[in-house]
């Protein structure tokens, strides 16, 4: 299964789509890239005069990366465009060390940690363009095919 294949499946459009391309992909790990538009929504209110990207969009594109599609990808043989995956979002613990700016693009990296009974609970990086920890933690999820 291809980047643009397992992109093509995930159960998100603009302007919630976090994913731009996935650069390495194994059974074990993940590792994938996004760049934040400079024109999102969320930077008109967060914060005033001085945009940054929001916490829980950087735990979103970490959980779509390293969770939605690593998950897809292990159940490759039981997805298709007519039996997409259906995703929730079990639990999420993240520490964050730095902001993002409008415009910057991310790397994220994931490494399995469990997979059973369809839950999928990954260790997950954010690294800036500087190759800087920008947050880690723990992203669980449920994924059925």
């Amino acid at each position: 299964m291809t980047s643009d294949q397992i992109i093509s499946l995930l159960p998100y459009q603009h302007p919630f789509l976090f994913v731009d391309e996935l650069t390495s992909i194994s059974k074990e790990t993940i590792t994938g890239h996004y760049t934040f538009k400079k024109d999102a929504y969320f930077y008109e209110g967060h914060f005033k005069d001085n945009p940054i990207t929001p916490g829980v969009i950087l735990t979103e594109c970490m959980a779509q990366i390293g969770v939605v599609c690593l998950g897809i990808y292990m159940l490759k043989d039981e997805i298709s465009k007519e039996n997409k995956p259906q995703i929730a979002l079990t639990s999420s613990q993240v520490d964050f060390f730095l902001p993002v700016f409008p415009g910057e693009k991310v790397t994220v990296v994931s490494e399995k940690e469990v997979f059973r009974f369809n839950k999928l609970k990954c260790k997950v990086k954010l690294f800036n363009k500087k190759n800087e920890l920008v947050c880690r933690g723990q992203i669980s999820g449920m994924i059925k095919a």
